[in-house]
């Protein structure tokens, strides 16, 4: 989370798995089949005003779609009946309200017994361009003023409703896995924090961030694809903190080619194959792989990634033409989803077994940890919670503000902030030591009434066969990552615990969100990532430790301690943005043309077409699009080719100023190679309030002129 700060000083495992006997099981033949089901539906939520979630920029809100949000899930049953689920979201992360709500709701239509905490991965992509407002922890609603009902119950709602697509979909199958290497793709932005780990240590890896590349492949009993799972690190940050169009990034575009090829065109989210890439330790990898750079060309100090001592002007830049966003995302994009399909072909790794799951809840902020998952042959212990000057900086990818600086332990340079950290909550000297050698900005564990951060965190794997997901509540940087999976494997590679050749996944930003895991040396330099470790120096060693308990339990088959839930944030939220007033237009015609298009367009051409509109906040248009762009097939008989969904479309929305009740909606379709010539048109539709002392929605549509493309 980067540039909370702006507005801060404007704010004083349960059980081995249970064996599901559901009456559309299909009995498999052998235990190498499974039983899979995939959904998708769609998440967008508000795209106007709306303060998105990521980069934390108070002014960053929401204001339009380059194309819509997903959820995608996997339902896995085994020989046995026993199921798990795993979800893909096009959103930052899992806050922990998403969660519960998620659970409380598949209770509610599924009964007991069927989906639960247990046995239910919810994983965020990590775009930085979704609409935030969806976490009742304050740290992460500050800059979006707050929880956003509406912008949570889309999130949860469309999980829920790509959950229950998938469990009624289930049918046999098979899956295998291939792994590969995948380059020129993603670099580590906290290079000199990543040499402060043992020398021997980084002599094990090739490069200072994971290249591996997970594919896991989905079939029926006749070979026709049905799904694929594939775990990369990088973050979702090619789209920058300039951006104010909804966007799945890097991975959601991955997603949105895929679909489309094995689809046969289709209009996006309603094929029937579906294909996520997952998020996995992703803490300090950026997709930026040009490096970090000054306004005036210069390379970034590296050590605190600065230019002339100061941290805003550095930036990373992507692979695009002269850094422009839209085309970094799609090459970072299309390079997962090149190799991936290239992967698809060779997949040969059996993935065969049980599905089995263990989850508990860990109160985080004083965990001891035993060795050898400390640095040292003493014991530790983890802290509360608390933020580190550095978290102020921000990163390469959304640099900070105030002359916050990354790798900063010294607290004595911004008097500003240390008043405003002591007004917020001040620490003690146990947390201090605690928490050294970061110096403390933001006590979010001692704030008042409540903590601004989750305390108690989930922690679980799932195995779907020898694939074995690691459910990890925050982002954990590259030899955390690493760190973590070799503990695991250790223990279930060893003879007797009923997984061959286990593969292990970190699936990153899952069911809870609370900040970043770095390693224990890492944490020393104390660059963002360290700073964002809010519970210490011994997190990792604490995760590592907990995760252990939980493969052993597996190897075993034995359980585990469920741990205390977390509280109940309900009534305890505050939301600041107001509700629209009403909107207006001239004479009343919502969907009138202010700026018509063209007559002639050729290939590569991007059609402009303005309307008078609406808020796109009355009705997010969740499974339905604001746009079209629709060929005539024959007199006055249109078909729709592209939607909101779509890459090739963009739609804006502003406020036509003077007139503050009034919108602009500007859709634009750049003309595809693939593009048949003929005759289009564009549409707009939304939802208008047109009067100030009543709710009610009334729907409206309008449409260009007429235009011709040119083969």
């Amino acid at each position: 989370m980067k540039y909370i700060l702006l507005l801060t000083a404007l704010l004083v495992v349960v059980s081995s798995a249970v064996k599901i006997q559901i009456e559309n099981n299909v009995r498999l033949e052998d235990n190498s089949d499974f039983q899979i089901g995939t959904g998708i539906y769609d998440i967008t939520g508000p795209a106007a005003e709306t303060g998105m979630m990521g980069y934390a920029m108070p002014g960053q809100v929401t204001g339009g779609i380059h194309f819509r949000l997903r959820s995608r899930a996997f339902v896995f049953i085994d020989s046995n009946g026993n199921r798990a689920v795993y979800v893909s979201t096009d959103s930052c992360m899992i806050f922990q309200a998403v969660k519960i709500q998620v659970v409380q709701l598949l209770e509610e239509h599924f009964g007991p017994n069927v989906y639960s905490h247990e046995n239910v991965l919810l994983s965020g992509i990590h775009t930085h361009s979704g609409p935030g407002g969806y976490s009742m922890y304050a740290l992460y609603g500050i800059t979006t003023l707050g929880f956003y009902k509406e912008s949570f119950d889309a999130i949860c709602e469309g999980i829920v409703q790509s959950i229950i697509r998938a469990h009624n979909n289930v049918k046999p199958g098979k899956i295998t896995a291939e792994q590969s290497k995948l380059y020129d793709s993603n670099i580590n932005r906290s290079p000199t924090a990543y040499l402060n780990n043992p020398a021997e240590e980084r002599a094990l890896y090739e490069n200072d961030v994971d290249k591996n590349i997970t594919l896991i492949k989905m079939v029926d009993t006749n070979g026709s694809p049905i799904g694929a799972l594939t775990f990369f690190a990088v973050h979702c940050t090619s789209m920058n903190n300039t951006n104010h169009l909804i966007s799945g990034d890097n991975k959601g575009y991955a997603s949105y080619a895929w679909e489309k090829l094995f689809n046969n065109n289709s209009l996006p989210g309603t094929g029937p194959f579906i294909a996520a890439f997952g998020q996995s330790n992703e803490g300090d990898v950026s997709p930026n792989t040009l490096g970090a750079f000054c306004p005036d060309g210069s390379r970034c100090y590296a050590p605190d990634s600065t230019c002339n001592g100061k941290n805003e002007g550095c930036k990373g830049i992507g692979p695009g033409k002269d850094g422009d966003m839209f085309e970094s995302t799609q090459i970072i994009g299309n390079n997962q989803f090149q190799k991936a399909l290239e992967m698809w072909e060779t997949a040969s790794i059996p993935v065969q077994g049980s599905v089995q799951y263990r989850h508990t809840w860990l109160p985080m902020t004083n965990i001891t940890v035993y060795p050898p998952f400390t640095p040292t042959a003493e014991p530790a212990t983890t802290c509360r919670a608390a933020m580190g000057y550095s978290f102020a900086a921000g990163t390469t990818d959304g640099p900070g503000a105030f002359d916050f600086t990354q790798g900063d332990n010294n607290t004595n340079g911004n008097v500003f902030w240390n008043f405003i950290s002591k007004f917020i909550a001040k620490p003690t000297e146990d947390q201090k030591q605690c928490q050294a050698p970061k110096p403390i900005l933001i006590d979010v564990g001692l704030t008042k009434p409540l903590p601004w951060t989750p305390d108690v965190v989930p922690i679980q794997i799932i195995t779907i066969g020898n694939i074995v997901l690691c459910a990890v509540p925050g982002e954990f940087t590259t030899m955390s990552g690493r760190r973590l999976r070799n503990t695991v494997y250790e223990i279930l590679n060893a003879q007797g615990s009923g997984i061959e050749n286990p593969i292990v996944l970190v699936a990153g930003l899952s069911n809870t969100y609370s900040g970043y895991i770095a390693t224990y040396e890492e944490y020393e330099v104390q660059r963002y990532e360290a700073a964002s470790t809010i519970f210490g120096p011994h997190t990792l060693g604490a995760y590592q430790q907990e995760f252990a308990k939980l493969a052993t339990s597996i190897a075993q088959n034995n359980q585990v301690e469920p741990g205390p839930f977390p509280r109940n944030m309900t009534g305890h939220t505050f939301f600041f943005l107001p509700p629209v007033v009403y909107d207006e237009a001239p004479g009343g015609n919502f969907g009138a043309i202010y700026q018509d298009v063209g007559t002639t367009y050729a290939v590569n051409d991007t059609v402009t077409a303005v309307f008078y509109g609406a808020n796109l906040r009355n009705n997010f248009m969740i499974e339905s699009t604001f746009l079209s762009v629709d060929l005539e097939v024959s007199p006055n008989q249109w078909e729709t080719l592209f939607v909101d969904g779509s890459w090739e479309t963009k739609i804006y929305w502003k406020m036509h100023v003077p007139e503050i009740a009034q919108s602009l909606i500007t859709v634009e379709w750049t003309i595809p190679p693939t593009i048949s010539a003929g005759t289009y048109r564009i549409t707009h539709q939304g939802y208008a309030k047109p009067s100030m002392f009543s709710d009610k929605l009334v729907p409206y549509s309008g449409q260009s002129s007429t235009f011709t493309v040119t083969a």
